[in-house]
C-alpha cells in the first residue's frame, strides 16, 4: 500500500468491535471508498482539492435528509489538513449496474420514478447549483487542461480533439441556456445505473447514492446521463426504446427534446477532470 493510502486510511474512524474497513474501489472522482464488513456504513476519503468536493457532497447530503427522498445519511465527518473522510450509512440493494437486462427492466418504471420524486421537491429552496453556465466553464477547464478522461467519452468521440468537442457544444450554448429556466429541477447531476440502489427481490429503487452533483439544474442533464449509461445494459431489440418511452411517459414528456439529450450528454464527460 502506498504512503497516501496508508495516510488515507489513518482517517477512517475505529470500527464497532469485531467489525472492519475494506477498500473496494476509487470513485470517479478519485475518493478512496471503503466499505464496513456489516454492510452497514461506507466511507470516502478524499486528499487535496478533492477534500473541498467531498465537503461538498456532505453538505447536499445533509440537506436532502430533510426530504421524503431516501438517500445516504452522515454519520461521520473526520478532516484533517490535507484530506478528509466522509462516512455514511450505506443504502441497501445493489446498484441498478449490476443488474442482468431482464432485471434491469423490472426496475426501471422504479429508478425512473425514484428520480421523478427528486425533481419535484422545491427547486427554489435548494442552496446548491449546477447551472449550465457554470459547467459549461467547468469544461472549458478541464480542455484547456487537457484533463479530458477519455474513458467517459462516447466511443464515437474518442478520435476527435476534445477542443472541438467543446467548440462543437459552444454553438449551441446560446440556445440551450434560453431553455433552462423552463425545466429547472433539483438533478442528481450523476444519474448513472451505479448510483442507483435496487432490492434485486422486489426491484424496487430503495436509494439513490453518490450525491457530489446534486443542485439545480435543466432536467435533461439527467435524463440524458441515465438513458446514455444505460444503452450498453440492453441486450434485447427494443428494451433501449421501451426504457426510453417509461422514463418520458413516467415524466409526462410526450415529446423529448433530442437535441437536449445529445447536448448534454457530450457535455458531461467534458466536466470531469
Amino acid at each position: 500500500m502506498s504512503e497516501r493510502d496508508l495516510a488515507a486510511e489513518r482517517l477512517l474512524p475505529t470500527p464497532p468491535v469485531g467489525r472492519e474497513w475494506t477498500p473496494i474501489r476509487h470513485g470517479e472522482s478519485g475518493d478512496r471508498v471503503y466499505r464496513r464488513s456489516d454492510g452497514a456504513a461506507y466511507a470516502k476519503i478524499a486528499s487535496g482539492k478533492a477534500a473541498a468536493l467531498l465537503e461538498g457532497e456532505r453538505d447536499r447530503i445533509a440537506w436532502l435528509a430533510a426530504f421524503r427522498i431516501v438517500s445516504p445519511v452522515v454519520y461521520d465527518w473526520i478532516a484533517a489538513e490535507h484530506a478528509a473522510c466522509l462516512v455514511l450509512r450505506a443504502i441497501p440493494g445493489v446498484p441498478a449496474s449490476e443488474l442482468a437486462a431482464p432485471d434491469l427492466k423490472k426496475a426501471w418504471p422504479s429508478i425512473a420514478r425514484q428520480l421523478k420524486a427528486l425533481h419535484e421537491l422545491p427547486a427554489e429552496a435548494c442552496p446548491f447549483e449546477r447551472r449550465l453556465a457554470s459547467m459549461f466553464d467547468r469544461a472549458a477547464d478541464v480542455v484547456a487542461r487537457d484533463a479530458v478522461n477519455l474513458d467517459f467519452l462516447a466511443p464515437e468521440d474518442l478520435n476527435v480533439r476534445s477542443s472541438e468537442l467543446l467548440a462543437a457544444l459552444r454553438t449551441e450554448l446560446p440556445k440551450r441556456l434560453a431553455e433552462e429556466p423552463g425545466d429547472l429541477v433539483i438533478c442528481h447531476g450523476d444519474a448513472c445505473l451505479p448510483n442507483f440502489m435496487i432490492d434485486p427481490e422486489t426491484h424496487r429503487c430503495t436509494g439513490i447514492i453518490d450525491l457530489g452533483r446534486l443542485g439545480t439544474a435543466d432536467r435533461y442533464v439527467d435524463f440524458s446521463l441515465l438513458l446514455g449509461n444505460a444503452r450498453e445494459s440492453w441486450t434485447a431489440p427494443g428494451d433501449a426504446q421501451a426504457a426510453r418511452d417509461c422514463l418520458f411517459d413516467i415524466h409526462g414528456i410526450s415529446n423529448p427534446d433530442e437535441g437536449r439529450l445529445a447536448f448534454y450528454l457530450r457535455l458531461d464527460p467534458l466536466t470531469w477532470g
